[in-house]
C-alpha cells in the first residue's frame, strides 16, 4: 500500500502563509518515502479556493522535492483545451525530472464552466476522449493531424501517467479500465464495501485494455493522526465540521448563479431553497458525515486505531491511500501528525508483508 498527501484546503480557514502546509508537507513526503503529492483544481468558492491551477502548485512542489511524484488531483479537463493541459504538465514533468502525473475530472459545478460554457453538457464524454489525445500530444504527435501544433517542451517521461477521477460512479471505473488509466476516488458518496466491487470491474476492464499491469486505484481519505482518538477528535471536531459545511454549501450553490435578488429585490425560489437547506438539512448532514469519517471512513486517531481502515482499503484492492490533511487543523498540529502518518505507512506495509509471508 502506497501512501501520499492530498490537498484541498478551504481558503476561508487559511491564515498567514497560505501555502506553508503544502510546501512543508511536500518536503516531508519527499524525505520519508511517500508516493506522491496531489493538488486539485477549484474555482469561485472558498472550498478548495487555494488551488485554482494544479500545474502551478505542482511546479512549486516539483521545485522543492527530488523523489516524490507530483500529481494533479484533478485537472477539470472540459474547462481547458487539451493542448494547454499537455503543455503545462510537460513543464511540470521537466521541472520535476519526470515525476508528473494527472488525474482528469469531468467537473460537476456549472459555475466553473465560465471557462468553457459549451462543454458542460458533454463534460464526461470530453474527459474520456481526452485520454488518447493527451497520450498522443505527450508523445509529440501533432494535434488532430495539424503538424504545426505540437507540445513543447518535450516531456521527460515517455508516457503521461493518467487517472480518471470518480466520486463512485461505476461507469467511470469501467471507463478508466477500458482506457488503461488509473482511478482516483473517495468515500464521499460510497462505502468501502461497494468500492471493492467497482475496483473489481475496473481491473477486468484494465486487463481487457491490453496495457501492462493491473492499473492503479487511489483512495482519498481525510486524515489526522495522533496519540489517541480522544486527543485527535479534540483537534479535528470544529475544523472538520466547518470544512464539511463549506463543501455542502458549494454543493447547494452548484445549480448556478441565483437570479432573483438582483432583479426583483426578493429572493428567488432557488435562493429560498438553498437557505432552507443550509439551515435545516445541512447541520444533520454534516454531523452524519463527520461521525462516519471519524468512525470508519477516514484516518483519525492513533496508528493502531486506523490500521483496520487501511486493511479494509487493501481488501477493496486499493493501491494507494491519498491522505487529505489540510481541512483546517492548525498547521503545527498537522505537521506533527505527519510523523504518525509515516509510522502508519511503515506499520501497514510491515503488516502486509507479514500476511504475505504467512500465506506463502
Amino acid at each position: 500500500m502506497d501512501f501520499s498527501l492530498f490537498y484541498f484546503a478551504d481558503d476561508g480557514e487559511a491564515e498567514g502563509d497560505r501555502y506553508r502546509l503544502l510546501m512543508e508537507g511536500a518536503r516531508f513526503a519527499d524525505e520519508h518515502g511517500f508516493a506522491a503529492v496531489w493538488t486539485p483544481e477549484r474555482h469561485f468558492h472558498q472550498f478548495g479556493g487555494l488551488f485554482p491551477n494544479p500545474a502551478v502548485t505542482g511546479a512549486a512542489v516539483a521545485a522543492v522535492t527530488s523523489r516524490v511524484k507530483v500529481r494533479a488531483g484533478s485537472v477539470v479537463l472540459p474547462l481547458h483545451h487539451p493542448v494547454r493541459v499537455a503543455e503545462e504538465w510537460a513543464m511540470v514533468d521537466n521541472i520535476s525530472h519526470g515525476r508528473a502525473g494527472v488525474a482528469l475530472a469531468s467537473g460537476w459545478n456549472p459555475r466553473d464552466f465560465l471557462f468553457n460554457r459549451d462543454a458542460y453538457g458533454d463534460r464526461r464524454q470530453l474527459t474520456v476522449a481526452a485520454v488518447e489525445t493527451l497520450r498522443r500530444l505527450w508523445r509529440s504527435e501533432p494535434y488532430e493531424g495539424e503538424t504545426e501544433y505540437r507540445v513543447y517542451p518535450r516531456p521527460v517521461q515517455e508516457e503521461i501517467p493518467l487517472w480518471l477521477t470518480s466520486s463512485g460512479n461505476p461507469g467511470t471505473f469501467e471507463a478508466a479500465g477500458n482506457a488503461g488509466v488509473g482511478v482516483l476516488t473517495n468515500l464521499l458518496t460510497q462505502g468501502m464495501e461497494s468500492l471493492g466491487d467497482k475496483v473489481a470491474a475496473y481491473r477486468r476492464g484494465f486487463a481487457a485494455s491490453g496495457r501492462e499491469g493491473r492499473g492503479h486505484v487511489v483512495l482519498m481519505l481525510h486524515t489526522c493522526l495522533g496519540e489517541d482518538l480522544e486527543s485527535v477528535e479534540c483537534l479535528v471536531r470544529q475544523p472538520l465540521q466547518r470544512y464539511l459545511m463549506s463543501a455542502l454549501d458549494l454543493n447547494l450553490r452548484s445549480a448556478g448563479p441565483a437570479t432573483g435578488t438582483a432583479a426583483t429585490g426578493r429572493p428567488s425560489a432557488q435562493e429560498r431553497a438553498q437557505a432552507w437547506a443550509r439551515s435545516t438539512f445541512a447541520p444533520a448532514a454534516v454531523d452524519s458525515a463527520y461521525r462516519r469519517y471519524l468512525a470508519s471512513d477516514g484516518l483519525f486517531g492513533s496508528v493502531s486505531d486506523v490500521l483496520p481502515v487501511v486493511a479494509r482499503a487493501r481488501e477493496a484492492d486499493v493501491d494507494e491511500i491519498a491522505c487529505l490533511i489540510d481541512f483546517g487543523v492548525p498547521i503545527e498540529a498537522t505537521l506533527r501528525g505527519l510523523e504518525y502518518l509515516d509510522t502508519l505507512r511503515t506499520a501497514a506495509n510491515r503488516a502486509e508483508m507479514s500476511e504475505i509471508s504467512r500465506h506463502g
